[in-house]
């Protein structure tokens, strides 16, 4: 089993950040441009049993995956799971807390490669780079938007 985790600190309250996540184009916003990432469909919102659709290509190969909301506590976390997908198994945990009058957004991912501990120790080191390139995009951007909204 393999972990990454990013957190950033954001100038906001948790409802503005939790409200951000909510947007119905939210998937868009936050899929970094230089990704061969298409979104299929998002249903459900941030609520259990919510569903969002990607095809992602790994190297030419068009890859379904399907991702699931397992737990959600408004203003404070919401859990997905991979049902079908390149990984062997994937839960990522986004959490929002209260830090020193900002609020933290801490995404924090468990995952298995295919092929087991060969795999993970070949491939492991890839898989966390384009993760972490991926979630400071994503902070970021939420970073910006909420702080935007929060200064109005």
């Amino acid at each position: 089993m393999l972990n990454f985790q990013h957190s950033s600190l954001i100038n906001a309250t948790r409802h503005q950040v939790w409200e951000f996540h909510q947007r119905l184009d939210i998937l868009d916003i936050l899929t970094p441009p230089w990704q061969p990432v298409k979104i299929i469909r998002r249903e459900g919102g941030l609520d259990v049993g919510a569903i969002s659709e990607f095809r992602i290509m790994l190297l030419v190969i068009p890859v379904r995956w399907v991702a699931e909301h397992t737990e959600c506590r408004e203003n404070q976390l919401f859990v997905d799971i991979q049902t079908t997908g390149p990984m062997k198994s994937w839960l990522h945990r986004h959490q929002f807390s209260d830090e020193n009058g900002q609020m933290r957004l801490t995404d924090s991912i468990e995952y298995e490669i295919p092929g087991g501990w060969l795999a993970e120790i070949m491939l492991g080191w890839w898989v966390n780079s384009r993760l972490k390139e991926m979630f400071r995009y994503r902070h970021q951007v939420t970073k910006e938007y909420c702080e935007s909204k929060s200064s109005n």
